[in-house]
C-alpha cells in the first residue's frame, strides 16, 4: 500500500477551502475509464464508481473528487488548473486533457521534429490552463548544436523556460526534479516519438517499453495510449499523455494573447480597431513587419491560432446551447406527460 499524505498527493488550501462543509473523503484520481476512476487517497489506491448522471468525461487525470464510504464519487473540486482542447473530429465539444498540472511540459527534439508553429500552438495551451511552460527538447547528444534549438524555443514568447536534454541520461533527467517534487505535477505533451515515455521512466522509475523516432523521416510511432498519474522519484507527480495527433485551440485567446505578446501590443497602435493587419493604412504590424522587426510568418502563426480558437469557441458554445435547449424540451415534455398521467 501507497502511504501518501493529502499534501505529498498536490493537496493545498485551494481545495480544502472547498471541503469546509462538504462530506466526504478526499481522493486524486489517477485514470479514468468509461464508467469508473482510478484514485489515490490517504488510504491507498481506489475504484471509485459514478452514479446520479456523472459521466466520465466530466473528470480528468488529476482532479481531487470527494468520495462517500461506498467509494461512490460525491463531489468534483473545482481544479486550480484544467488543460482542455477541441475535440479532435469534426464533433463540436471540448476534450479535457488533464486537471490541477502546475508545469506543462512540452516535448520536442533536437531534429526534424521541431517544429515552431507547433511549439506556440502549445504554449498558448498552457497559458490559457494557468500552466507554468516548459520546453524539452529531447535528444540533445545527437545534434553539434543543441543551444541552437533552445534559443529558436526562447525566442517564440518571453513566457519561454526551455533546456535541452538527453533523456537516455539519469544525471539529465534529474534537471527536471524542481518541476515534479514536494507535490508537485508535471504534465507531458507533445508528438509521437520525441521521448515523453522515455522522460517519464526516467521520471518515475518504470520501465515501459520506450520506442524512437524513425531516424529517416522523424515521423512519430505511438508509445502511450491513456493519460495516467504517476509518482516521481522526486516526490512529485507526473501525467503521461498520448501523442496528439492534433491539437487545435478553443477558449484560448488570452493564451494566444500571451504567446503572441508583442503582436497583440502592437496591434493597440493600429489606426483602426477592428485592422486585420494585412493591407490597413496605419496598421503598425505591417509597419514593424516592413521594418524588419517581425517576421511576417510569425503573424500568419499568429492570425492563423486567432481564427481557429474564435471558430472553435463558437462551436463549442453552439453545441452547449443546442444541448441545454434539447435538455429543457426533454424535461418538458417529460413533466407533460407525467401530468397527463395524473390528471386520468
Amino acid at each position: 500500500m501507497n502511504n501518501y499524505t493529502l499534501t505529498d498527493l498536490g493537496w493545498s488550501a485551494h481545495f480544502r477551502k472547498q471541503c469546509l462543509d462538504a462530506d466526504g473523503m478526499p481522493a486524486r484520481i489517477s485514470s479514468v475509464a468509461r464508467d469508473r476512476l482510478e484514485a489515490i487517497g490517504e488510504a491507498g489506491n481506489v475504484s471509485l464508481t459514478l452514479h446520479g448522471g456523472q459521466s466520465a468525461g466530466d473528470f480528468a487525470v488529476g482532479d481531487w473528487v470527494l468520495h462517500d464510504d461506498r467509494f461512490r464519487v460525491v463531489e468534483r473540486l473545482e481544479p486550480k488548473t484544467r488543460i482542455l482542447r477541441k475535440a479532435a473530429g469534426r464533433e463540436a465539444r471540448s476534450q479535457l486533457i488533464a486537471a490541477n498540472v502546475d508545469t506543462l511540459g512540452i516535448v520536442s527534439s533536437c531534429n526534424a521534429d521541431f517544429n515552431a508553429a507547433r511549439l506556440e500552438r502549445y504554449l498558448a495551451l498552457a497559458e490559457a490552463s494557468g500552466c507554468l511552460p516548459l520546453v524539452i527538447l529531447t535528444k540533445a547528444d545527437e545534434t553539434e548544436d543543441p543551444v541552437r534549438f533552445r534559443r529558436q524555443a526562447e525566442r517564440l514568447s518571453p513566457l519561454v523556460s526551455a533546456l535541452t536534454l538527453n533523456a537516455l541520461d539519469p544525471e539529465e533527467i534529474e534537471r527536471l526534479a524542481p518541476w515534479c517534487s514536494g507535490g508537485q505535477t508535471l504534465a507531458l505533451v507533445g508528438s509521437s516519438g520525441v521521448g515523453k515515455t522515455t522522460l517519464s521512466n526516467g521520471l518515475t522509475g518504470r520501465g515501459d517499453a520506450t520506442m524512437d523516432i524513425r531516424e529517416d523521416d522523424a515521423k512519430g510511432r505511438h508509445t502511450t495510449t491513456s493519460r495516467a498519474l504517476h509518482p516521481t522519484l522526486a516526490g512529485g507527480w507526473l501525467i503521461d499523455t498520448p501523442g496528439m495527433r492534433e491539437l487545435q485551440l478553443a477558449d484560448a485567446a488570452e493564451g494566444i494573447d500571451a504567446v503572441f505578446a508583442d503582436i497583440a501590443e502592437l496591434a493597440l497602435s493600429c489606426r483602426f480597431s477592428n485592422c486585420s493587419h494585412q493591407s490597413e493604412p496605419g496598421c503598425a504590424v505591417q509597419a514593424e513587419i516592413g521594418a524588419g522587426r517581425l517576421d511576417p510568418d510569425r503573424l500568419a502563426r499568429w492570425d492563423k491560432l486567432q481564427r481557429e480558437d474564435a471558430r472553435n469557441s463558437e462551436s463549442i458554445a453552439e453545441a452547449h446551447a443546442r444541448d441545454r435547449r434539447f435538455g429543457k424540451m426533454i424535461r418538458n415534455v417529460v413533466a407533460q406527460r407525467r401530468q397527463e398521467r395524473s390528471g386520468k
